[in-house]
């Protein structure tokens, strides 16, 4: 039933009056994870890779893939996953514009070029609808995105995929333990990729890795900015098993053949077996407190969650980067920024805006990078690949649809129900606003 009562920022009282506590902090730190920061550090192993590896195999454990590469960062897994997958001068790589630049611009490290596809309207991950068209002889992978926890839809990508024997890299960065059809997802595609910063749902530092059951992907990605570990060896209970065995890598071992230094750290790395020894648990919450949320909103005229069919199998892992839909049409028009506006005066968090979408953005289309003498986007490619305003509708529009929610860490039901009641408020009475 729809309750009038007057919105806060018109002088009416807040719905959020609890003392928040820590229900959005993040990440959880504990003693464990300090003492392992120290062990560390007082043997002065931060540069080394015993506990990198063992963090690998944990990781891979956890997905049940064969093999696991710790990287500097997200970004450095996806150029060397690209470069894996066979990226190079003039190659193609197709993506949603609807992401963090990561996705897309470690390509022109590569030579190659991005194609930017399409979003669902509803998941805001990539349209398969608008893949297929969109691939010529020059490309060699889609990177899907799973935004902001959503998984993207698989199934269709995989048939596209094959059908045309190109591959595929998951950008799970803001999907860890989130499953799509009830598959972790990072185990669908050739090769996943997911970034572990201090913000992300599995948080433990500066930090990227890489998994794949393609023996070969996974060494060419060791060539391309692991050099110590081309001579090295890899963790198997003892340092014993050689890494780099294909015949077209073995000559060069001993030099990356990216020129980087990709290695992760190993202070995050053992930030990273102690969070991950938690993170199940720690997700189970968050998807039980962010359930709640939607449930509680569920039926409310201009709110549309973002999260994925109930008894479909999938879920949103940590939901990182948690949104909601607007529909403006529902609440006499009004304003997306007017609506979140509304909402933190009520003492709720609610942020509207987006950054500048990819396809449109002047790096993307006028930087000369490299020194070409035209825009890197296009300096090895054979026609134009470059969309202008207008060419990706639903992605475009995302900055009038598309706002943050709360975070929350831990189920307190109390104090999600303030937050929802603040939703709910702003948007049955609307009309106070127009």
């Amino acid at each position: 039933m729809r309750e009038t009562a007057q919105l806060a920022m018109l002088g009416g009282p807040k719905a959020v009056t609890l003392d928040q506590k820590d229900i959005t902090g993040w990440p959880i730190v504990t003693k464990e994870d300090e003492e392992a920061v120290l062990e560390v550090l007082r043997r002065g192993a931060m540069s080394g890779r015993d506990v990198t590896m063992k963090f690998e195999r944990e990781y891979a454990d956890w997905h049940g893939t064969e093999y696991a590469l710790g990287h500097s960062s997200g970004t450095a897994a996806l150029q060397a996953a690209m470069w894996a997958c066979g990226v190079g001068v003039g190659d193609e790589i197709i993506t949603p514009s609807l992401t963090y630049w990561a996705s897309a611009l470690p390509v022109f490290g590569l030579q190659g070029t991005v194609v930017f596809a399409d979003v669902h309207p509803d998941t805001l991950t990539i349209d398969p609808g608008d893949i297929e068209h969109r691939i010529t002889e020059r490309t060699k992978a889609i990177v899907p995105v799973h935004l902001a926890g959503y998984p993207a839809d698989m199934d269709p990508i995989m048939e596209i995929a094959g059908k045309h024997d190109i591959k595929v890299i998951e950008d799970v960065s803001h999907a860890h333990g989130a499953l799509y059809k009830g598959r972790l997802v990072g185990t669908i595609g050739h090769v996943a990729c997911f970034s572990i910063m201090s913000g992300k749902a599995l948080a433990t530092g500066e930090g990227g890795i890489l998994i794949t059951n393609d023996r070969y992907i996974w060494e060419k990605a060791t060539a391309w900015g692991h050099h110590g570990r081309t001579v090295a060896t890899q963790w198997t209970g003892e340092l014993d098993e050689q890494i780099i065995t294909a015949p077209d890598l073995t000559p060069f071992v001993g030099m990356p053949w990216g020129g980087y230094k990709y290695r992760m750290h190993q202070l995050t790395s053992a930030v990273a077996r102690v969070q991950l020894k938690y993170y199940k648990e720690r997700m189970e919450e968050i998807q039980k407190a962010m359930n709640y949320f939607w449930d509680l909103l569920e039926g409310v005229p201009g709110l549309q969650a973002h999260r994925p069919p109930k008894n479909s199998g999938s879920t949103m892992g940590g939901w990182y980067a948690a949104r909601g839909i607007y529909k403006a049409e529902e609440l006499g028009g009004l304003h997306l920024h007017k609506f979140a506006e509304a909402v933190a005066a009520e003492g709720a968090i609610c942020g509207a805006g987006s950054r500048r979408r990819l396809h449109v953005h002047p790096l993307f289309n006028e930087a000369d990078i490299y020194g070409h003498g035209k825009p890197t986007r296009i300096a090895n490619s054979d026609r134009d690949v470059r969309e202008p305003e207008g060419s990706l509708p639903v992605t475009e529009a995302e900055g009038d649809r598309v706002y943050g929610i709360p975070w929350f860490k831990h189920y307190w039901p109390e104090i999600i129900e303030e937050h929802a009641a603040a939703y709910r408020k702003v948007a049955e009475n609307a009309d106070q606003l127009l």
